[in-house]
């Protein structure tokens, strides 16, 4: 009785909709690092901002080779062992979950440093585009999510 009084905190979707979210997440995470990276860098005289934004792309290919693919794999296959209908909320582990909070701390306080913004932009520009390169993982594994639901496999 407990369980059903307490049931809507735990709303159940099908797998592929935790694809989905965790695809938006990374990709709208990585949409925002980059707009406060192109503000910043729209003062700087045009060699250094393409500098900028060639050392940004380069370190986010190795960001998202070395990193953020295993973490996409890792949630995959979390999320793959899941039953039919998982909570909403499981598209991220509770551990992972503080992590964001402290990824937003170092966020806001690398802001407020005295660090030349476009250093800054380096960092964002790189995190941001390997979130917006491992958010298409999501939706390739979300798509497969389906076609497999849809053929019984």
């Amino acid at each position: 009785m407990a369980s059903q009084k307490w049931g809507w905190l735990k709303p159940a979707v099908p797998k592929f909709v935790l694809f989905l979210i965790s695809g938006l997440m990374w990709f709208g995470v990585g949409i925002f690092l980059n707009s406060y990276a192109v503000k910043w860098i729209n003062s700087d005289i045009e060699v250094n901002r393409i500098l900028i934004i060639g050392v940004g792309i380069l370190l986010a290919l190795i960001i998202h080779r070395l990193g953020f693919s295993k973490i996409v794999l890792k949630n995959n296959n979390r999320i793959s062992q899941m039953n039919e209908f998982p909570c909403i909320f499981s598209f991220m582990t509770w551990k992972s979950y503080l992590l964001v909070l402290v990824m937003i701390s170092l966020g806001i306080t690398l802001r407020l440093s005295s660090i030349p913004l476009s250093y800054l932009a380096v960092i964002y520009i790189a995190i941001g585009c390997a979130l917006i390169i491992s958010s298409i993982k999501y939706y390739i594994l979300m798509v497969q999510n389906i076609s497999i639901k849809k053929n019984g496999n």
